[in-house]
């Protein structure tokens, strides 16, 4: 293992640990889906559906147009292998690492039922809940009856007690999900959805935090201590620097330094995985999710590839940028442009919202590359054409290249159409993670 990284070693170390730039069939099966996703660890959720749903990505970008079907066996048939949870956020992990996050489970019990918290002054609903539960298995919130629905919806999240409950039960470890109708969870009491195996487990606190930096450390390649702490959002700095110094103790993490990696003209202090791959080159073209773990934590992102990114989801339309839900471009080792892809169904195309190149001299062979994975996606998503929009210094070679015909948008235009949903009902766990417990 080297001891200094160029920045140009980090990334393709980093993309290796990924999965990226590995030969894979013509048609990727069940076989290639779980390999991408034991890499990744952890697979995010997110209800945003303008062209695919961010938990399909990941492995489109990995392995290329896949079926979803398969997919979606792994994550929401009974007894699935993989169960969702809150790892990085919301996520799928597979079932058996269920307990591996029960110091969070106790974290979220104790912050989420003391004394005067909703929890604890609503115990009818939730006791009636897990007794529903209890009683005929897995259901969807609205499969639920109680008192409660006769006053209609509150105002939280615009969730009522059932929904609520189901979540707060769910985040300490009482409650699974059992699959999704569409994108409603059906939720089930643990032990109906939990390996009794893996239910059964114990794992002390400071073991299960010390896993899961090492499982980080694989699927980072090499990573700063807040990259480790992020890649499961564990907030205890403490504890992963006392994880770091018994892994590199024990030769499972090697300290190395990479080059533009500093803080205040100090080196940054990293590690690299004992077992992470520095080939000589990847060779890869695609599109990522902004929840790919490639660009999921924002500062790593900045530091690996000199990329700032933020989505423009929530930002006004006339203050967009780069647009509403632009995708960052990878090309070999570079991070070279973002698209906003959107489909339309109704008319089976692509539409390329935007696109743009980042700061610098453009590759002769980017637009080429990148307009073969615009057809990649659009076929991805059984769409038949691909239309381009005049905004973004991008569009016009793309255009070129595809052949394809135009359209207008920009950043006061290009937001879904007021009968077109942007996201799915939220979850509630996103605002009780989140803290809101009013």
């Amino acid at each position: 293992m080297k001891q200094s990284l160029s920045a140009r070693e980090a990334r393709r170390m980093a993309l290796a640990a990924q999965g990226f730039g590995r030969r894979v069939p013509a048609t990727p099966g069940t076989r290639q889906l779980n390999a991408t996703l034991r890499r990744m660890h952890t697979l995010q959720i997110d209800s945003v559906n303008v062209y695919a749903r961010s938990h399909y990505m990941p492995l489109f970008s990995r392995l290329g147009p896949y079926d979803t079907a398969l997919l979606d066996r792994l994550l929401f048939a009974r007894r699935a292998p993989y169960v969702e949870f809150w790892a990085h956020v919301a996520a799928f992990i597979p079932a058996s690492d269920w307990q591996l996050f029960r110091f969070r489970m106790d974290d979220h019990r104790a912050r989420f039922t003391a004394p005067g918290t909703w929890f604890a002054e609503n115990m009818p609903i939730v006791e009636w809940v897990r007794a529903e539960l209890g009683a005929r298995g897995p259901l969807r919130p609205a499969e639920i009856e109680h008192d409660s629905r006769r006053g209609g919806r509150g105002p939280w999240w615009d969730w009522d007690g059932v929904k609520r409950a189901l979540e707060y039960l769910w985040l300490i470890g009482e409650v699974a999900v059992a699959g999704r109708r569409g994108f409603e969870r059906r939720y089930a009491l643990a032990a109906d959805v939990i390996p009794a195996a893996a239910l059964g487990r114990e794992i002390a606190r400071p073991d299960a935090i010390r896993e899961l930096v090492v499982r980080a450390a694989a699927a980072y390649g090499v990573a700063t201590e807040a990259d480790l702490d992020d890649y499961w959002r564990l907030r205890d700095r403490k504890a992963v620097k006392r994880a770091t110094a018994e892994l590199v103790e024990e030769g499972e993490l090697v300290p190395v330094t990479v080059e533009g990696w500093d803080r205040g003209g100090k080196p940054l202090p990293a590690w690299a995985h004992r077992d992470a791959a520095l080939p000589r080159r990847v060779d890869a073209a695609t599109v990522l999710t902004p929840f790919d773990p490639m660009v999921w934590f924002r500062d790593r992102a900045q530091r690996m590839f000199g990329f700032d990114y933020r989505i423009e989801i929530y930002t006004p339309a006339p203050q967009r940028r780069y647009g509403y839900y632009s995708l960052p471009i990878l090309l070999d080792d570079e991070l070279v442009g973002r698209v906003d892809l959107k489909a339309d169904r109704a008319g089976s195309r692509l539409l390329v919202q935007s696109a743009w190149w980042e700061d610098g001299p453009v590759r002769p062979d980017a637009a080429p590359r990148v307009a073969e994975v615009l057809r990649d996606a659009a076929r991805w998503q059984g769409l038949d054409g691909i239309s381009v929009a005049n905004w973004g210094d991008a569009t016009g070679a793309l255009a070129d290249v595809l052949g394809a015909p135009r359209h207008e948008a920009g950043p006061e235009s290009i937001a879904l159409a007021p009968d077109e949903p942007q996201t799915d009902e939220p979850d509630a766990s996103s605002a009780l993670e989140q803290g809101s417990d009013s």
